[in-house]
């Protein structure tokens, strides 16, 4: 058999895709994917809730081509999205104690019961890993078990993140086979390991605390976890998308005067709005007795100042084990921006994590993988 339409991946934005097409345009549509169920890491998302969209989703929130983001989310929207899912009877709801204004699902498996039914008319080949795409007339997708043939391919297979769960680099293996050049692949949504002067943070692994980052021109408010490696928390997540390799400076005291703090006989300790074990090692780290703040010099707070204005040069990140997300990608200028088919390769798609736009923590890659999906499907049901 020839497919219509064959699908590399079986995550959100393959099963957003499969979900629309036209059953009486394309009666043989295929899903290929490595692993042994649907979407594993929709299924991991959110802790387990998908947090599947955001209320305050602007292209100001994605890295990558900000005119062709902007132009996706007019032409599906979190509203949009809102309303497939509310139709087919999933409810997110807000639930901002991660990231502000982030939509989760009641479960994750109320997303993928809810593809299941979408994609009952779709071949599934699950448990089945791509090595290799030829194009000769039909597109010919070799896999470990068998060749499927296929008049249409869309790749859909996501980035290098969790490979635990199946991630590889099949979609930028095929895309640079047939011409494309692909931006530079990195870990992103991920946390930070530390150079020696910051290995003080480790010892403070499992404690949390808010904070404001600055990274890149852009701040970002919300909760830091000290780790064994160095630090993570959302907060840091999303700073990692816009990190290269300068300074990242923290505000651990947001929205707040040191000074006003300061005063009385109160050790500083005592006197601080923050984790004891915090500032026990944040003094020790700027050698500095823990002494009443009224018999504090001018230098000593000068050093405490570096509460509000910390300044780090993380060594590096806990990889692609731990991140979220790949940020780099495909080039989406070789990409056609109105239909996702390649300016290379006549019939070949790319959609989802495998191009060059990632987004912040808080359901924004959700939503942009959904977006490109149905852009993609209406202009593949309209050829």
């Amino acid at each position: 058999m020839i497919y219509d339409i064959a699908i590399i991946g079986a995550g959100a934005s393959a099963l957003m895709l499969a979900s629309n097409l036209s059953k009486k345009k394309y009666k043989n549509i295929c899903l290929i994917d490595t692993s042994l169920k649907l979407a594993p890491k929709v299924k991991v998302s959110g802790g387990a809730k998908c947090n599947i969209t955001n209320e305050l989703v602007t292209y100001k929130n994605y890295l990558g081509d900000e005119e062709f983001v902007k132009e996706l989310l007019k032409k599906f929207s979190k509203d949009d999205l809102l309303a497939f899912l509310n139709k087919n009877q999933v409810f997110p709801k807000i639930n901002p104690k991660i990231v502000k204004g982030t939509y989760f699902c009641n479960s994750s498996q109320d997303v993928i019961d809810m593809f299941t039914k979408l994609t009952t008319h779709v071949k599934k080949y699950l448990g089945t890993t791509v090595l290799d795409v030829d194009f000769d007339e039909v597109y010919k997708i070799k896999t470990d078990s068998k060749i499927i043939e296929a008049k249409k391919l869309v790749v859909a297979s996501g980035g290098l993140s969790y490979p635990v769960l199946g991630a590889s680099s099949i979609g930028f293996d095929i895309a640079k086979k047939f011409g494309h050049s692909i931006i530079k692949l990195e870990p992103a949504l991920v946390g930070f390991t530390v150079q020696k002067e910051q290995f003080w943070f480790k010892n403070l692994a499992g404690i949390s605390t808010n904070v404001i980052t600055f990274v890149e021109g852009k701040y970002f408010e919300g909760s830091l976890l000290f780790a064994h490696k160095g630090c993570s928390g959302p907060v840091i997540l999303t700073t990692s998308l816009y990190w290269k390799k300068g300074k990242i400076v923290i505000d651990f005291l947001p929205k707040k005067r040191l000074e006003s703090f300061l005063v009385g006989n109160k050790n500083i300790s005592s006197a601080l709005p923050l984790p004891k074990r915090f500032i026990q090692e944040f003094l020790n780290s700027i050698e500095l007795e823990d002494k009443a703040t009224s018999k504090l010099t001018s230098l000593e707070l000068e050093k405490l100042k570096l509460l509000k204005n910390y300044e780090f040069s993380p060594a590096g990140n806990f990889g692609y084990s731990k991140a979220e997300v790949t940020k780099g990608g495909i080039n989406t200028d070789e990409i056609n921006h109105n239909t996702f088919e390649s300016l290379k390769q006549k019939n070949l798609y790319f959609i989802g994590e495998c191009l060059n736009i990632t987004g912040e923590l808080g359901g924004f890659n959700f939503q942009i993988a959904f977006s490109e999906a149905i852009v993609c499907a209406k202009q593949l049901n309209s050829i």
